[in-house]
């Protein structure tokens, strides 16, 4: 698995859940987004977005972020800015009746906040036949570093400010 993902193997992803059962399948899918084609990567980043964050949160999508931000930064994603947006569709998301899943799952989103900000800075590189990669990037990190900083909800209420 080299080194991307390559932390995966220490989660008990067994003992987690997602919106439709056991999260055992959730390192198969991050790894299908990391280096499927298109098709086998849009459907991998599709089944993820509705097995752990649409609607509520679950205990293995607080687990599934830190890949999620490792695939974020890793140039040879594919769809680099639809993890991004699924990062903030997860800080969006929450479960009234597990708010410690959903502090924990904002909580692992507001972590990478650095890694956004090193995004939406990232310079253009432009590319014929349409926008770059880069600017698709940067676009959506620069739409889920607000969010973060502007991020509000009961599970979350009394967290220290971002950044600090």
């Amino acid at each position: 698995m080299g080194t991307v993902l390559g932390a995966m193997r220490n989660v008990r992803w067994h003992e987690l859940q997602h919106a439709y059962g056991s999260a055992s399948q959730v390192p198969g899918v991050l790894s299908r987004i990391a280096w499927g084609d298109a098709p086998t990567s849009d459907e991998a980043l599709s089944d993820l977005e509705r097995w752990i964050s649409t609607p509520p949160v679950f205990d293995s999508t607080a687990a599934t972020v830190p890949f999620l931000w490792e695939l974020a930064a890793t140039d040879s994603v594919r769809d680099r800015a639809g993890v991004l947006d699924l990062l903030a569709t997860i800080l969006a998301a929450g479960n009234a009746e597990h708010p410690a899943w959903t502090r924990a799952a904002h909580d692992a989103v507001a972590a990478g906040r650095a890694t956004a900000a090193r995004l939406a800075a990232a310079p253009d590189t432009p590319e014929a036949g349409g926008p770059s990669p880069a600017r698709t990037v940067r676009a959506a990190a620069t739409r889920l570093l607000a969010a973060i900083d502007r991020h509000a909800c009961p599970a979350c209420a009394g967290l220290p400010p971002r950044g600090a």
